[in-house]
């Protein structure tokens, strides 16, 4: 969340504005009849929701056999992990752009020191969540030294490292394609030194590549969305904190589900004529989109 935009007289959202537990369980309902199989909980920073894990714990009672994942900054997690672990939650996805504490708050743009996000990352494997993924936005002449380091780092911890392309989400992160390390480029400098081989997707809406490395045991895996667009197998909708529904990580509106639900209306004939009515295709017409509306930010529907 760009600091010169909320800044100390930023109004955040009153608490009536948000969708409740409740009303987030509703639309769950309504996506689980449309064959939902997985949750993400994300943010800005999800594990600022106070009581999160009570929304875990409400889906996962209802619905056990949904898997529910999370994406945070990791500076919670040293008091979060085993209450997240406790409700239900199945995944858990860490980013971390470097291991160079100068650089790692440079490119956050954060006072938060990065001993806490490794403690953090500690803690969350003994509570023994099941999956745990580090991300990686990788950004050329900026951090793409740190892609060894990370490597060796995590290579017997029990975590599946994923390098991301940087992505032109929102309008404040200065995207430029000149800034884009891409998926063959991010490959060719671990295979200087390494021997990763592909191993493709495991589904095809998945939006990672893996790759598998058998000396040393150890899998990584790679979000090409800039040189590789994968838009015609997505399969993810997005639903705001105060209730709009995004069909693309780069949308430029989102649709008020907020409404229907307080105005009693079919949430779930809402959701199909939005879903069937979906055509997005951002990451392969980029370039017709440059000079275009202003795009959602990543920080106000996660990633």
């Amino acid at each position: 969340m760009p600091r010169e935009i909320f800044d100390k007289n930023w109004q955040f959202l009153e608490k009536n504005a948000m969708l409740s537990f409740e009303e987030i369980l509703e639309v769950v309902d309504s996506f689980v009849i449309f064959g939902l199989k997985k949750i993400r909980l994300t943010g800005g920073e999800p594990l600022l929701r106070k009581d999160l894990e009570v929304l875990i714990h409400m889906i996962k009672s209802k619905y056990p056999k949904l898997k529910i994942a999370l994406t945070t900054n990791g500076s919670l997690l040293k008091l979060k992990s085993l209450k997240l672990k406790n409700s239900g939650l199945d995944r858990i996805t860490i980013s971390l752009d470097s291991l160079d504490p100068l650089l790692f708050q440079i490119m956050n743009d954060t006072k938060i020191p990065l001993a806490q996000i490794l403690e953090g990352i500690n803690h969350a494997i003994k509570s023994k969540i099941s999956q745990i993924k580090i991300n990686c936005v990788v950004k050329k002449g900026v951090n793409e030294n740190q892609i060894i380091p990370l490597i060796e780092y995590f290579k017997d911890k029990n975590v599946t490292l994923r390098f991301i392309e940087f992505m032109d989400v929102g309008n404040s992160n200065n995207w430029d394609l000149n800034h884009v390390l891409t998926r063959d480029e991010i490959l060719r400098i671990i295979n200087e030194k390494y021997n990763f081989s592909e191993l493709g997707r495991e589904k095809i809406s998945d939006v990672a590549e893996q790759f598998f490395d058998t000396k040393r045991n150890q899998k990584i895996e790679i979000i090409s969305s800039i040189s590789k667009p994968f838009c015609s197998n997505c399969t993810r909708a997005r639903l705001s904190s105060e209730g709009k529904l995004y069909t693309c990580l780069f949308g430029f509106q989102g649709f008020d589900l907020k409404r229907i639900l307080r105005e009693g209306g079919n949430l779930v004939n809402e959701i199909k004529f939005i879903w069937n009515g979906r055509d997005d295709r951002f990451s392969e017409l980029r370039t017709e989109h440059l000079n275009g509306p202003r795009k959602i930010e990543m920080s106000y529907i996660g990633g």
